[in-house]
């Protein structure tokens, strides 16, 4: 049976818990199994290239991590979900 999530590819996401709460950003892959996403620009790590015919030197490449599926919320829902608890002043 295929599990179903509350965000998916494409989708834009707040981070709501851990070292990057805040930040907003598009999910660009779902791991299923293992129950995390990929967000860009969020929880970026270095990977260590081994030399190869594209880069003899090898070198050090910047990507995204991946974060557990309960950290993020769609990002319409958490604004949504902001505008409920600040509501604006009436013609203040």
């Amino acid at each position: 049976m295929k599990k179903r999530f509350h965000v998916k590819k494409g989708d834009e996401v707040v981070v709501i818990s851990g070292a990057e709460k805040g930040k907003r950003g598009k999910v660009i892959a779902v791991e299923a199994k293992k129950e995390r996403v990929i967000v860009e620009g969020v929880r970026m790590i270095k990977k260590h290239m081994r030399k190869s015919q594209q880069t003899p030197q090898g070198s050090i490449i910047e990507r995204e991590g991946t974060i557990h599926i309960s950290n993020v919320m769609a990002a319409d829902q958490f604004d949504a979900r902001a505008a409920k608890r600040n509501p604006e002043p009436a013609n203040a």
